[in-house]
């Protein structure tokens, strides 16, 4: 009795969810096609880092692509033009792309890579560090010795 409740709450029974996907993604696809948003989220990995660094895909409309470029990038993207596009639509595995409009905007910035840390002074060793490095006549051993005690005393000891 009980899967008879739950195949009437389903209304005809229960459904593959794959079945349902087409349903609650025509809205959006309406909006953006699945291929303008592959093109926007795996753009770097379409046309590798360096074109990625200096280029940003704008819109997909009309089989017609605008990709903003930064400087003068535009000239010899254009010249690139039909190689871009074949790799574009062999990335999308199939004729998308049937035209590209640059238009000349710096991209938007991407998060920036962290500075690298300023170097500080080498911490001061201990006294009794100091004397006991003092006493070592090997000049190599002792320059190996300060910078392991370095090392040891940077960590809060």
């Amino acid at each position: 009795m009980a899967d008879d409740s739950e195949d009437q709450r389903f209304l005809g029974g229960p459904r593959a969810l794959g079945a349902l996907i087409p349903r609650l993604t025509r809205p959006a696809f309406k909006r953006r096609s699945p291929a303008g948003a592959t093109l926007m989220t795996e753009w770097p990995s379409i046309v590798g880092p360096a074109l990625a660094a200096v280029t940003e895909p704008q819109r997909f409309s009309a089989g017609t692509l605008t990709i903003a470029c930064a400087g003068p990038v535009a000239m010899e993207l254009a010249h690139l033009g039909p190689q871009l596009m074949d790799r574009i639509n062999g990335q999308l595995g199939q004729a998308m792309v049937q035209r590209l409009r640059f238009v000349q905007r710096a991209p938007t910035a991407r998060p920036a890579a962290r500075p690298a840390p300023r170097p500080t002074a080498p911490p001061k060793l201990p006294e009794r560090i100091d004397a006991a490095l003092a006493e070592i006549p090997d000049e190599a051993l002792r320059a190996a010795l300060a910078k392991l005690g370095r090392g040891v005393y940077r960590g809060g000891g």
